[in-house]
């Protein structure tokens, strides 16, 4: 017995310890401080601390005597489980960390959807981390190390108020200013002749000549307003004056009758604007009746571009609008303009509003029906909390924004979404303003918390 335990104590550096506590000894370390061996002697040591026991008196090869170990000096060989010593650092330690409740499970250290009843390692030789009781009490929070956090590339921002813009981009065609539009037509029976060498398509002047006319009645008040003005009665010269202008002639010709007090075979009519002729009807010789289209003349110094806007972009485009248009015939080339009017009425079949945007067109590059391809800059009437596209995770059921709550923590929030700009969305409800939220490797704390709220419901099914 004496000899099995001399080689365990052996085996255990007693022997090496006790040499120390010789060499204290020896060394003048005080005598109140070490006690005296006491009991019956248990075994013999080797006096150097070499592995040698023996359990009766021995010397060594030479000639000293082995070392007598009483009781006091050995393990107790009565409780054979004696407890480890527990070192001041780890009493300090143990005591800060709080006392977690037991495993429930270990989960994927790059939090793919994989767990284990068991410690397991991953392909990439990383420990599975264990989750304890009372960390699932939120499930759908995440708690991300900093390690983690640097190799993800997790980002936040802050979410702010600001007036959500954005471009609206839809197709368009360009159009005549209506307003700019002339008809010329008689408003008494007339001959048309002499009609100026212009044709669809060719571009005039304002005052330049188009065709000269005859009408009786014309000719009748003429000479009335001549001979008025020979015979110097002021009254009657207003009159026909009046009349003449009510049948159509022109100033210019009104005028001259009133220089030459004679009455012209035929009267001159001009163009009224510089534009292009749209429409030509008058030939030499013709008769034309009251309200006949002779001319039909277009302004194209400023034209219109009709755009067909989406029923659900209608909320984000209003009149002063700024829009910027380019026509596919005129690469390169950008024309701004500015929302006029927006219709009062919705397409059934494509569920589209026209929008008139209005253009200066001082070259006359822009022609009537060119396809046009439209930008609206589009606002939100006043500020809203926004905050980048990127924080959004939208599964098309549920729209969702991570936020920072400090600490490697961040908390899920459902949100209702307003208006998306081209950098930035309105936040309806769910965020407020000055909140951190994710923008960067959101989903992948969206599917660590996916995967929590599953193994917490799976636990707390299993749960008697």
């Amino acid at each position: 017995m004496f000899g099995g335990g001399g080689y365990w104590a052996g085996t255990n550096n007693l022997g090496k310890a006790l040499v120390l506590s010789f060499a204290e000894t020896a060394l003048g370390t005080p005598a109140a401080s070490i006690p005296k061996p006491e009991g019956a002697v248990i075994y013999y040591r080797h006096p150097d601390g070499q592995p040698q026991f023996s359990a009766a008196p021995k010397n060594t090869d030479d000639g000293r005597p082995f070392v007598a170990v009483r009781e006091s000096e050995d393990v107790s060989f009565k409780n054979m489980t004696a407890k480890p010593a527990v070192t001041e650092t780890a009493k300090t330690v143990a005591a800060s960390e709080p006392e977690k409740g037991r495993i429930l499970y270990y989960r994927n250290p790059m939090g793919l959807p994989d767990t284990s009843k068991v410690p397991k390692k991953d392909s990439m030789g990383m420990d599975y981390i264990p989750v304890y009781e009372g960390e699932q009490a939120d499930a759908s929070t995440v708690k991300v190390s900093l390690g983690k956090l640097q190799r993800t590339g997790v980002k936040t921002a802050i979410a702010e108020m600001a007036n959500i813009s954005r471009k609206v981009r839809v197709p368009g065609t360009v159009a005549w200013d209506e307003r700019l539009v002339s008809i010329i037509s008689m408003r008494t029976d007339s001959f048309v002749d002499d009609v100026a060498n212009v044709t669809t398509g060719s571009r005039i002047g304002k005052g330049q000549n188009l065709f000269r006319f005859y009408s009786r009645e014309i000719a009748t008040a003429a000479s009335e307003y001549a001979s008025g003005r020979s015979g110097g009665r002021g009254g009657d010269d207003g009159g026909s004056a009046l009349r003449l202008k009510n049948l159509g002639v022109p100033q210019q010709a009104i005028d001259e009758i009133a220089r030459t007090h004679q009455v012209p075979t035929s009267i001159g009519y001009v163009a009224p604007r510089d534009g292009i002729i749209l429409e030509r009807t008058a030939t030499t010789g013709i008769m034309a009746k009251p309200g006949d289209v002779l001319f039909r003349i277009a302004d194209i110094s400023n034209v219109w571009v009709i755009a067909d806007v989406p029923e659900y972009d209608l909320a984000s485009v209003r009149n002063g609008s700024e829009a910027n248009v380019n026509v596919r015939s005129l690469p390169g080339r950008t024309f701004k303009g500015v929302v006029d009017l927006i219709y009062p009425e919705v397409a059934e079949q494509t569920r589209t509003t026209k929008v008139r945007i209005e253009l200066p067109n001082p070259d006359s590059v822009l022609l009537a029906n060119m396809y046009a391809e439209v930008e609206i800059a589009a606002s939100a009437p006043s500020p809203v909390v926004a905050v980048p596209n990127s924080a959004v995770i939208d599964t098309g059921d549920r729209q969702v924004v991570f936020i920072d709550k400090g600490d490697g923590h961040f908390e899920p929030k459902d949100v209702k979404l307003g208006v998306r700009g081209e950098d930035q969305t309105e936040i309806a409800k769910g965020v407020a303003a000055g909140d951190k939220v994710v923008v960067s490797a959101n989903f992948l704390l969206d599917a660590e918390s996916n995967l929590n709220s599953a193994l917490s419901a799976m636990t707390e099914e299993s749960k008697p």
